[in-house]
């Protein structure tokens, strides 16, 4: 098996049961060669990809954020920006409105930037989660700054109890699931990201233009839904032992659960031995 790249999703994949990275998966990426890329893909923001890229040493690589709406490359001060589709701002509109009336939390995403509407648990379960704080701004006030610049969201997450979450994921399907991908992380959870973006989409795109390695050269891990097209198109796609069943069931492979090093044990065995 000729592996030239890794591609790996974050939560519930790379991360231990402190949600940091191992020192052992640390070491065996560490122990790869420095122009061996190592391309996080999640629906996290920037800032809260950065730090993980920095334990590993890995600034350079490329970032999937957003499940691939937005592909940013930090070297030094530079930002260069190889992938930007966003949420039209009445898709956003239409999502507040199911939303009113309820107790359910809606934060916005932009490149780098994470509204939240004010300072609640599912604010600051986020940022304990992401260590990254939001600016605390009314939803429409960022709607209007938004329009102004002509731009829309990378990534609108509700979150909230069980049954109003499951409420919304029903009216969502029904109006504009033509439109977004919605996506349950969890049961009080709702991600929503453009329609036409993937992470198996932005990898493609990324080794194109920064790398001479197809697809089929790259081994990928993930353990949610969002993950089964980027496993299904990399050459070797590893489901973590602790993944859904749908994505086991398409893994070439499945490893020891995130906590228990799973990613490492793959690097080990197919990269380092």
């Amino acid at each position: 098996m000729n592996i030239r790249a890794i591609c790996t999703d974050i939560d519930g994949t790379l991360l231990n049961k402190d949600r940091e990275i191992s020192r052992r998966t640390i070491q065996a990426i560490q122990s790869l060669p420095k122009d061996f890329p190592i391309i996080l893909a999640s629906s996290r923001m920037p800032s809260a990809m950065i730090h993980l890229q920095k334990v590993l040493d890995r600034i350079e690589n490329p970032l999937i954020c957003y499940n691939g709406g937005y592909v940013v490359n930090y070297l030094s001060a530079d930002r260069h920006i190889l992938g930007d589709v966003c949420i039209p701002l009445n898709i956003c509109a239409k999502i507040q409105d199911f939303s009113l009336d309820t107790s359910i939390h809606l934060s916005l995403y932009g490149r780098d930037d994470w509204f939240a509407p004010k300072m609640d648990f599912w604010t600051e379960r986020e940022i304990r989660n992401t260590k990254v704080n939001p600016s605390i701004q009314p939803f429409e006030s960022v709607i209007d700054h938004w329009n102004d610049r002509g731009c829309g969201a990378h990534k609108v997450m509700c979150m909230g109890p069980a049954e109003e979450i499951q409420t919304l994921f029903d009216q969502l399907q029904d109006s504009v699931s033509h439109e977004v991908h919605l996506y349950r992380s969890k049961d009080t959870y709702i991600e929503i990201a453009p329609k036409k973006i993937s992470k198996a989409s932005a990898l493609s795109d990324v080794l194109s233009f920064n790398y001479d390695i197809d697809m089929s050269e790259v081994m990928a891990f993930g353990d949610n839904y969002n993950d089964i097209d980027l496993l299904q198109a990399a050459g070797h796609g590893v489901a973590v032992g602790n993944a859904r069943p749908e994505v086991k069931a398409i893994a070439n492979e499945i490893t020891t659960a995130s906590i228990d090093d799973g990613v490492a044990e793959m690097i080990e065995k197919y990269c380092l031995s």
